[in-house]
């Protein structure tokens, strides 16, 4: 049994420890805040679990092995690093940390203090995007062409990080799970429609060695609520619609095919494959508890979880990217290794 605290019971934090305490593996021991009518709430939902203000509190009891963080990106690294001091394993909310450079020191001291760093890339949980990364890896959908995501709604803003490190985030973490390839560069442009305030709307082209190419619109001034992927392959194509109830996805047996005939070099040589739609069947497991389960298994066996602290890394450097991008209005931003340069 893993003994969990959660800091954090805003947003998120009620989710995770829904989750923990629904596991069989797991016990919420304690949950801390900094609004006490939040952890009112917690304390009557959760009569056995400690509610306090002082997350220090969490950490200097022995009685609890891990530490689930959900709070603003700006507090992540402090909380992880003293977790981590603490001899705690680490869960940390997306994005991992607000720069790359805070991201690395973390993986090293977590490896150093031989405690499991995982980051809450929820998306890569879902039935949905896991079937995508099957169908890519057995060829199905053949060379991916392009990824073209569109992720609007109305709200939630967020104080301390703009729509890109909101929104954009779930993107880039699904992209580097389904992908074999990094991206190489990154151009943004984006705008705040709300004096003082972060960027609420931007949208984010990513350019790879291959000629795939991804772009993502991020909006949180949107009327309606949208949350749809299509991904173009050189054989299939599939539409994923996360707000579906059912046939979440949808792979589509239609592409275009160029003719090599010589005789037909003065003609239009581009032919219109319309094939089948083929929805698969998916399970309704709520990610979040695939997630949890990912993080209690990686620490009773000790191996590396599948969203690890190299993951959230990743996107991270991305993101500073896209942020140095953003503020040269879309200038392109290489990276080498992942790392924006």
């Amino acid at each position: 049994m893993i003994n969990v605290g959660v800091i954090g019971y805003g947003y998120w934090g009620p989710n995770l420890v829904r989750n923990f305490a629904d596991s069989n593996s797991a016990r919420v021991i304690a949950v801390s805040d900094l609004d006490p009518s939040r952890l009112a709430v917690a304390a009557r939902r959760y009569p056995g679990t400690e509610a306090t203000l002082d997350h220090r509190q969490l950490l200097a009891n022995p009685a609890i092995d891990a530490i689930a963080i959900a709070t603003p990106v700006s507090s992540h690294f402090e909380l992880a690093w003293q977790a981590l001091s603490a001899g705690k394993h680490v869960l940390v909310e997306k994005p991992l940390t607000a720069t790359s450079d805070q991201a690395a020191r973390l993986i090293e001291f977590a490896a150093a203090k031989r405690r499991i760093l995982m980051v809450d890339h929820t998306f890569v949980y879902t039935s949905a995007v896991r079937k995508i990364k099957e169908l890519i890896e057995n060829g199905e959908i053949g060379e991916v062409y392009y990824y073209d995501s569109v992720r609007i709604n109305l709200g939630l803003f967020q104080h301390d990080v703009n729509v890109v490190w909101d929104l954009a985030v779930h993107d880039l973490s699904i992209l580097d799970y389904v992908l074999a390839a990094s991206p190489v560069a990154v151009s943004v442009t984006g705008m705040s429609h709300l004096a003082g305030g972060a960027e609420n709307i931007a949208y984010l082209t990513l350019f790879f060695e291959s000629s795939l190419l991804a772009h993502i619109h991020v909006n949180w001034l949107a009327p309606v609520k949208i949350r749809r992927t299509v991904i173009g392959g050189s054989s299939k194509m599939i539409v994923y619609d996360d707000l579906e109830g059912s046939e979440k996805l949808k792979l589509y047996d239609r592409g275009v095919q160029v003719s090599e005939d010589p005789e037909k070099l003065y003609q239009l040589r581009v032919n219109y494959r319309a094939g089948d739609m083929w929805a698969p069947h998916l399970d309704n497991a709520e990610a979040l508890k695939l997630e949890v389960s990912e993080f209690i298994d990686s620490i009773a066996s000790n191996r590396r979880p599948l969203t690890d602290g190299e993951a959230g890394m990743r996107v991270v450097q991305i993101l500073e990217a896209a942020t140095a991008s953003l503020l040269a209005r879309g200038k392109l931003v290489t990276l080498g290794k992942g790392v924006a340069v």
